[in-house]
């Protein structure tokens, strides 16, 4: 199968400047999903959206591909993923042939073990899937406010280990999405037709959006390198 792994990244970050160079366990953040991508034996080939030169300089130097730079409409606060997506494939397609699954990779969760990438090909392959998301269990207890109700039943609290599968949460961890091209290229969405979920260690379901989540993502990765 081949596979086109995407890495978005776009330069004019407002909630942590900077951010997809910033440095994180001493290499930029946005090196980290380079490089995990780059050793994932199901990986096609590896490219960067960015529209920033600066970022692209950086990218190429870790082994990405950068070979055109994003439009300045697909790197708006508000354009979506997806049209970059998009972008990205067609522009690949165009220089280098058809692909059969596009893997999108956000920079900003850099927390990927090894063997995550391809734990994740593996099971969108013998799954069958159209769709995969990378997922970790969640054992919150939600709540709404109007009007105020549960989403479990309070009078008989469950614990932990006694949840039954099919009453378990499972959280998005923005890692790691799979799709295959052709029902990307009808449904223009990431997720789409038959639906698998990967699910992750719970350390590799960090996000990285503010300074304080620098500072634990960083943590985690030197306790991870060190083990």
């Amino acid at each position: 199968m081949s596979v086109l792994a995407i890495i978005p990244a776009r330069g004019g970050s407002k909630g942590v400047p900077g951010k997809n160079l910033r440095l994180l366990a001493g290499k930029p953040l946005i090196s980290w999903s380079i490089e995990q991508a780059l050793a994932a034996h199901g990986v096609t080939d590896v490219v960067v959206s960015t529209d920033a030169e600066d970022i692209a300089a950086v990218a190429r130097s870790f082994g990405a591909q950068v070979p055109f730079l994003r439009p300045a409409e697909l790197a708006t606060d508000t354009a979506p993923t997806e049209p970059v997506m998009l972008h990205t494939l067609e522009r690949m397609e165009a220089m280098k042939g058809r692909y059969e699954a596009i893997l999108l990779l956000q920079p900003t969760s850099p927390l990927r073990l090894p063997g995550t990438i391809d734990g994740a090909l593996h099971a969108f392959a013998a799954e069958g899937a159209d769709s995969l998301l990378g997922v970790v269990e969640s054992h919150a207890f939600f709540w709404q406010a109007d009007p105020v109700r549960a989403s479990y039943d309070y009078t008989n609290r469950p614990r932990r280990q006694d949840i039954a599968e099919a009453d378990r949460h499972y959280r998005e961890t923005g890692s790691i999405y799979l799709t295959r091209r052709d029902i990307f290229m009808e449904k223009c969405n990431r997720l789409a037709g038959r639906i698998a979920l990967y699910r992750m260690q719970e350390c590799e379901g960090w996000e990285i959006d503010t300074e304080i989540d620098f500072e634990i993502v960083e943590a985690l990765m030197k306790q991870e390198l060190s083990t």
